[in-house]
Parts: structure tokens; C-alpha cells; sequence
């Protein structure tokens, strides 16, 4: 540990990098000699354009994407893009597919039907408790797009490769997992992201989208749905670049800063990758050779952001979170929906973290 500060398996808010915590610290009074901290700037002036601009630039050369590509930042978190993307994409007559992994697949599902939007849920995994990424799903050729959940915080789940749609355009929920790997961006028409997990503070949701899906919404918006209000359309973001109202500022900033850490420090995503997989491994083996603790996930499937787990019983569990948060360890209670334990081993989390966590998990085993 740093500075008596703890080691955070928190799934979100979650850790964010040191180095950007303490950029933040010591410029919050006085943001670049401006005599004021960033939170108190102005968001028409010039410093804070450069905050945006920045942090969408650095965006682009993280993803290798060009300007076919929108940065858009929106309130609301992800669960309000649940809304939106049928609001701004699905007409009368058209249809999206869905592939239900778990929890936020599932709120996206329901948010489409409340709308009375035509979705088709192609697949699911519901039939083990979302504990696998569905293969060989079946695709409408006339969807507008195919909507997917990348990662499953709660489940433990993950796509390590995404499916082929014959061209249909893919949106997906990257909320737990954005900027963890290199993407083949030209799969994807829009991704989005919470920030609250692997990029930022809560209170920010990065939304990425491409010329055709930015068009579809807006011939929608002029030919059908011309009641949306103004701040549920992508096209009043892409218009004012994220600024047609007062956006979070602070989250902006900070995201600028863990964009920043990713390019600067950790040498980008490939290499952020490598680092994942070296972390997701480590507490994988150790899991998979003890005979006390149990990987909830399937093989194939497991993430490498949220490790899910179980112990032989539910007071053990009790007793091994209680004793984890007097070690210095923070955040292992499994979600409220499933029980048991989990470790988020996001972007920010260090090897060193996963070192004391599997050492405190052998002990606990023992009893040594």
C-alpha cells in the first residue's frame, strides 16, 4: 500500500490511478496558475476547451479512430444511453438485436421495451445464471444495430472476442472494460462508457459514435421523432462539442488525466492488455489450485476486469470480506444480486494489489 491508503477491489466508483490522483490533488486549488481550481472554471473558456479537446484527442489516438468517429460526453451514465439508443436509432418499422449477458444487458433490454421500440433478443445465457458469453448467435441482416454488454461486472463475464454481425453495426455497454484492451473499431458503430469504472469519476458517460449511426439518429429525428427533446439527441452533443449545456467538468478533467496515464505512463492499450492479463492470470490460477475457493464464471468467459468467486459457505464469506477490510483490502463483497466475492481488477489496480490479495487469500485458507 501507498501512503496508508488501502487496496481498492471496489467494482465502481473504483481505483483510479495514483499518479492522476495526485495530479488532481495538487493542482485543485490552482489549476495551471489559473488563482482558481478547475471546478470553479468557467466551461466557455479557453483552459476548459483545452481540457475537451484534449481529452478527445487523446481518445482517438488510443482507439486509432479518425473523425468518421464522434467523442461525445453525456451525463446520465450509461443506464441513460439504455434509453437513447432506441430513442435516436429505431423508427417504426425497424428492429435491433440484443444478446442478453446479466444485469445491464438485461436493464438495456427492458429500457427498449418500455419505449415499445422492436428489439430481438437473439441470445442469452440466462439458462446458467449469465455465467457465459453466448457463440454462434444468429443475427437479423435488417437490424439497425446489435447491441452487446462487454463486460459483466456482476457476473464476472466477458467478451474476449466480439461477434461477427455480417456487417451489422455493433453498440456496446464498455462501461467495466473501455480502454483495457486495442479494439477493432471498425466493427463497432457506437461504443459508450460509464466513466465510474476503468476511466474516470462517476458522472460522466464517454460516448463514441460513427458518422452512419450519428446520421441514422438524425434523418429519425427529422422524419419521425421530431418531439425528442433536445438534450436526449446525440446530434445536440456532436453540434456543440459536449457543451450545448454545462457538462461534468471534473469528470472531463480527470478522464483527460487517466487518457493521459494510459498514453504517457503505461505506453497504451496493448500494453495495458498485457498488464490485465498478467493480473487476471495470477488470481485466476490460484483460484482454479485451491480447494476453498471456486471461479463463478466459465472458462472461456471470465473477465479479466471483475473476478467473481465463492467460498465454501456464506459465513465464511462474511468472515473473509471482514478480515480482507482489516488487512487493507476494500470492496470484495460480491454484488447485493449474487452474493459471494469479488475482486475488480480494473485498469488502475496494481500488480502490486493482486500480489497481497492472493497472499491474504492463502492465509485465509489455511488459517495461518
Amino acid at each position: 500500500m501507498t501512503e496508508n491508503r488501502i487496496f481498492n477491489f471496489n467494482a465502481g466508483p473504483s481505483a483510479l490511478p495514483l499518479p492522476v490522483l495526485k495530479e488532481i490533488q495538487e493542482s485543485f486549488l490552482n489549476y495551471k496558475n489559473s488563482g482558481m481550481s478547475l471546478i470553479e472554471m468557467s466551461h466557455r473558456s479557453a483552459q476548459f476547451d483545452e481540457v475537451v479537446n484534449d481529452t478527445v484527442a487523446r481518445t482517438r489516438r488510443l482507439l486509432n479512430i479518425d473523425e468518421k468517429y464522434h467523442v461525445l460526453f453525456i451525463q446520465g451514465g450509461a443506464s441513460l444511453q439504455f434509453a437513447m439508443i432506441p430513442m435516436n436509432l429505431l423508427g417504426v418499422g425497424s428492429s435491433a438485436d440484443y444478446v442478453n449477458t446479466g444485469t445491464w444487458s438485461t436493464k438495456a433490454i427492458k429500457e427498449a421495451k418500455l419505449l415499445e421500440k422492436k428489439i430481438n433478443v437473439v441470445a442469452s445465457s440466462e439458462d446458467k445464471n449469465f455465467s457465459y458469453i453466448p457463440q454462434n448467435i444468429k443475427f437479423n441482416k435488417d437490424a439497425k444495430y446489435v447491441h452487446i454488454t462487454s463486460n459483466n461486472t456482476i457476473k464476472g463475464t466477458q467478451w474476449h472476442s466480439f461477434p461477427d454481425t455480417n456487417g451489422v453495426p455493433i453498440i456496446s455497454d464498455m462501461s467495466s472494460d473501455i480502454f483495457s484492451r486495442p479494439l477493432e473499431m471498425e466493427k463497432f458503430g457506437m461504443i459508450y462508457a460509464g466513466a465510474q469504472k476503468n476511466i474516470g469519476p462517476a458522472g460522466v458517460c464517454l460516448v463514441i459514435m460513427r458518422d452512419d449511426m450519428l446520421k441514422l439518429s438524425e434523418d429519425l429525428l427529422q422524419s419521425e421523432t421530431k418531439t425528442l427533446p433536445n438534450m436526449l439527441r446525440y446530434n445536440t452533443y456532436s453540434s456543440q462539442n459536449s457543451m450545448y449545456n454545462t457538462p461534468n467538468c471534473f469528470g472531463i478533467y480527470a478522464t483527460q488525466l487517466v487518457l493521459k496515464w494510459l498514453e504517457e505512463e503505461v505506453g497504451g492499450l496493448a500494453k495495458m492488455e498485457a498488464r490485465n492479463q498478467e493480473k487476471g492470470q495470477m488470481l485466476y490460477d490460484f483460484i482454479d489450485g485451491s480447494n476453498f475457493y471456486r471461479a463463478t464464471a466459465e472458462k472461456e468467459s471470465r473477465s479479466l476486469m471483475n473476478v467473481t468467486f465463492r467460498l465454501p459457505s456464506e459465513e465464511l464469506e462474511k468472515e473473509f470480506i471482514g478480515q480482507a477490510t482489516k488487512n487493507g483490502m476494500g470492496g470484495l463483497k460480491g454484488h447485493r444480486s449474487v452474493g459471494g466475492c469479488r475482486a475488480s481488477i480494473y485498469n488502475a489496480t496494481t500488480m502490486e494489489a493482486v500480489e497481497a490479495l492472493i497472499k491474504f487469500m492463502k492465509s485465509f485458507a489455511t488459517g495461518k
